[in-house]
């Protein structure tokens, strides 16, 4: 008998030890099980062109850049119709690009201390933690908008919905 006693007190220490774990509130409990190559960190090499005349060409640099590397953030610049030579913004630009619409300026300094409070809130139940159950969607569906009601709501104020299916596809 008082070893069974020691058993079940070790278990019950062992769940509430389990219960406990602290650090950052994770409610998307994702992991990735295989070893095979992650396929997303492949990226395509530009097409290899050559020029009319090749002592055009700079004199190539160790650890520089090649002409056929990716450049990803570079490429989502110019399709957006940006410059990518502009150089980098500084926080104080930011700053002030998001308090141009009374925005306060460290807004995402207070979303995150706000997200991780929520988080530490809802981070699920005893059982959810102990199992590593998923409790994203839980946890934050009284904050998903429903996209058709949202829709309709903007197509009777009469905001024009171009990339928005036909009204005839709508609640199908």
């Amino acid at each position: 008998m008082p070893r069974l006693f020691s058993s079940l007190t070790l278990c019950a220490a062992l769940v509430v030890l389990a219960a406990c774990g602290g650090g950052d509130p994770r409610l998307m409990n994702i992991r990735n099980t295989e070893a095979g190559p992650d396929e997303f960190s492949i990226l395509p090499t530009n097409p290899i062109v050559i020029p009319d005349d090749l002592s055009a060409l700079p004199p190539p640099t160790l650890g520089g850049t090649n002409r056929t590397d990716p450049d990803p953030e570079g490429d989502a610049i110019r399709a957006l119709g940006g410059d990518p030579s502009g150089g980098t913004r500084q926080a104080g630009d930011i700053a002030q690009y998001a308090a141009r619409f009374g925005v306060s300026p460290d807004i995402r300094t207070v979303l995150a201390a706000e997200d991780l409070d929520f988080r530490s809130r809802n981070n699920g139940l005893l059982l959810e933690r102990l199992f590593n159950t998923n409790v994203y969607f839980s946890a934050y569906r009284e904050m998903s908008l429903d996209r058709y009601a949202e829709l309709e709501r903007l197509r009777r104020a009469g905001v024009r919905t171009p990339a928005a299916p036909p009204e005839g596809l709508v609640n199908e």
